[in-house]
């Protein structure tokens, strides 16, 4: 994933997760409820999925883990590099969302 290739659906979430919270941290349940919130309820990220991802994002140097602020959560920080990762991922996904726009595949607002 640190390479420049895409970025799984969850890495992405998971990163713009962190990305949104303040100072660009989150704890584990705070990114399970941002992902449920943004996706309308459509993705509801899983404990199991969610801590496979972060350890595969820190592995990756993409996040990391704070020292124990709370001792009932562990809270987690987007890196730089793990930032420039969501970047180039979220600008993927607005090339791909135009093209469908282009096909036809998304709502068009109505005349007014």
């Amino acid at each position: 994933m640190a390479d420049g290739n895409p970025l799984t659906p969850a890495a992405f979430q998971v990163l713009l997760a962190l990305a949104a919270g303040p100072g660009g941290r989150a704890h584990g349940y705070g990114i399970m409820g941002f992902v449920a919130e943004v996706t309308g309820d459509a993705v509801q990220l899983g404990p199991g999925t969610l801590y496979r991802t972060l350890t595969r994002l820190a592995a990756d140097g993409l996040a990391e883990e704070l020292p124990g602020e709370d001792s009932r959560r562990r809270y987690y920080r987007i890196t730089p590099a793990g930032r420039a990762a969501a970047e180039r991922e979220a600008a993927l996904l607005a090339r791909l969302v135009a093209a469908a726009g282009a096909a036809g595949l998304t709502a068009r607002p109505e005349s007014a």
